[in-house]
């Protein structure tokens, strides 16, 4: 079970793609198939050259999930490279994001963050300890 935001719809009459990583929902991790669903959310928004919005609250790849979430996020980069200069990209950081779920972001056109609940973070702890045996926090 997946409950996650995508689609489209309209502000102020313009027409705009979203979708979301929502923390409460496995940590907001990225699996395979949630990164398929982006990737069709941003092929839309290119096909028709509206912007698409991320509203990001993720702790990055689904470790579980082993490389297929880690391809995922290779696919949904490689949408951000094809969406640079065709239509803008919004990225909203809604609380902390870590690994991928801070990459994408970082390549897209404007990035929002929320005072004192947005942090980025380019790897969590865990993952520093496992190659570098350091503890940090």
């Amino acid at each position: 079970y997946q409950r996650r935001v995508r689609g489209h719809g309209t502000i102020n009459g313009r027409q705009v793609f979203v979708f979301s990583q929502d923390f409460t929902v496995f940590g907001g991790s990225l699996s395979e198939t949630h990164a398929e669903k982006i990737c069709k959310v941003m092929d839309k928004a290119m096909l028709v050259g509206a912007p698409v919005i991320g509203l990001n609250d993720s702790g990055g790849a689904r470790i579980q999930e082993g490389v297929a979430s880690l391809g995922g996020y290779a696919d949904v980069f490689q949408r951000n490279v094809m969406a640079s200069g065709v239509v803008p990209q919004i990225s909203m950081i809604m609380g902390p994001c870590a690994g991928g779920a801070v990459y994408s972001p970082a390549i897209t056109d404007f990035t929002f963050m929320v005072e004192d609940t947005s942090f980025l973070f380019v790897t969590g702890p865990d993952v520093v300890k496992s190659v570098t045996g350091e503890e940090v926090t």
